[in-house]
């Protein structure tokens, strides 16, 4: 079992130096315990998290700049600074930047499960194909959905 450290995690940095690059995506660690896994993003301008579902986690988003498009559901909805978006587990959802600003997030997910060795696995790819992201994923229990028809 991996307890939470107490401490401070100072702006601008992840626990023990991490960065991972994702999806054209940068995701700095911030906690990592057994019972919680939080992380900043930084989300450019046309980068989005494909639809997914997380079986046995609660997400959640506390936007500190930017807007974001989210899919949640069968519904779309928009996002901006200061909101808190909630995930429930098994709901299907995809975050999409469509805006020409920067977003900025804080992410957190419990219990962590196997999403930290995910981004690991993730950034560690020579490149990230969408297939083999989809693929790794799945071994994460983490599940991509099939994009829409035509689309």
């Amino acid at each position: 079992m991996k307890s939470e450290i107490t401490g401070i995690t100072r702006a601008n940095e992840g626990i023990q130096g991490i960065s991972w690059n994702i999806l054209g995506q940068t995701y700095v660690p911030k906690s990592y315990a057994e019972n919680s896994f939080s992380w900043h993003a930084t989300l450019p301008p046309g980068t989005f998290v494909p639809p997914h579902i997380h079986p046995d986690q609660d997400e959640y988003l506390y936007m500190l700049e930017g807007k974001l498009d989210f899919m949640l559901g069968n519904s779309e909805s928009q996002a901006t600074a200061g909101d808190l978006i909630r995930l429930g587990m098994g709901v299907p959802h995809g975050i999409f930047n469509k805006s020409e600003q920067t977003a900025k997030v804080l992410f957190w997910v419990a219990p962590s499960r196997k999403l930290f060795d995910l981004f690991w696995g993730l950034h560690n790819m020579k490149e990230q194909k969408p297939e083999d992201v989809v693929a790794m994923a799945a071994e994460f229990n983490i599940h991509f959905l099939p994009p829409p028809p035509g689309g």
